[in-house]
């Protein structure tokens, strides 16, 4: 189709900073051209700024990704300008860590529009447009709390594991044209090496914290062609850390 880029077009939420910054930097230095879609306008500015001076392919859209006017305003701004997308990264998350009694209800409705109905909204209105790709492809960032849990995160592990449920479903309902998988990421640290311990990087059977790129490296993978028979999956990213034993066993067979 005339004046349709031959790169491949991805749209990352939540990709100003941490995670999102990396896969964006990930699938760009392979020859995408991304839509960092984020709240947060000073730091999704200067981070497509800084991608387009390294010689990538940015671009920023300011979109609140709990509202369904600012995901379908993305979308058709993709489409006027692209005409066309092939990979969507739903990554944008927040989370309200406090005791049952405490949350306020509206805080719990934001965490679960931001973190879970997003990733719906974006398959929902993106569908269109991926269907017209040759390797359409959506990677749902979930996390480790969707198996595991702590103390006050309801909010954040219900969204969470919704996501690994919204996967599957997706992955056979749009099938075979667009592929959805999903990855947990665990203890990921997005910029404070300097706090961590070394009792931190122990807890790790890998031997240390993960950084965003060990999720950026499985993104780029889940929307290559080389995992075109990987459909509705998800997939842990936490150096083994959930399949480490924290307690000691006093009486070994």
């Amino acid at each position: 189709m005339r004046g349709v880029p031959m790169k491949p077009v991805a749209i990352i939420t939540g990709a100003a900073r941490g995670i999102g910054k990396a896969i964006a930097y990930k699938l760009a230095g392979q020859g995408a051209v991304v839509i960092i879609a984020d709240i947060n306008e000073k730091a999704g500015n200067d981070t497509a700024n800084t991608m387009c001076s390294e010689g990538l392919d940015a671009a920023f859209f300011k979109v609140d990704v709990g509202i369904i006017a600012d995901v379908k305003h993305l979308i058709q701004a993709v489409k006027t300008r692209y005409k066309r997308l092939d990979w969507i990264i739903n990554n944008a998350g927040i989370s309200f860590f406090k005791p049952i009694d405490i949350i306020e209800i509206s805080e719990f409705d934001r965490v679960i529009d931001v973190n879970l109905r997003s990733a719906f909204l974006f398959a929902k209105y993106g569908t269109p447009l991926l269907r017209k790709s040759p390797n359409a492809a959506i990677v749902n960032i979930s996390s480790t709390r969707a198996m595991m849990s702590e103390p006050h995160n309801e909010a954040y592990s219900t969204a969470k594991a919704g996501l690994l449920g919204l996967t599957h479903a997706l992955a056979n309902s749009l099938g075979p044209a667009i592929r959805v998988n999903a990855i947990c990421p665990g203890w990921i640290d997005a910029g404070n090496p300097d706090q961590l311990r070394p009792e931190d990087h122990s807890q790790h059977p890998a031997g240390r914290v993960g950084i965003p790129e060990d999720v950026a490296n499985m993104a780029a993978f889940l929307v290559s062609r080389e995992s075109a028979f990987i459909t509705g999956q998800s997939f842990v990213i936490d150096g083994g850390m959930t399949k480490k034993m924290i307690y000691p066993m006093t009486n070994p067979l």
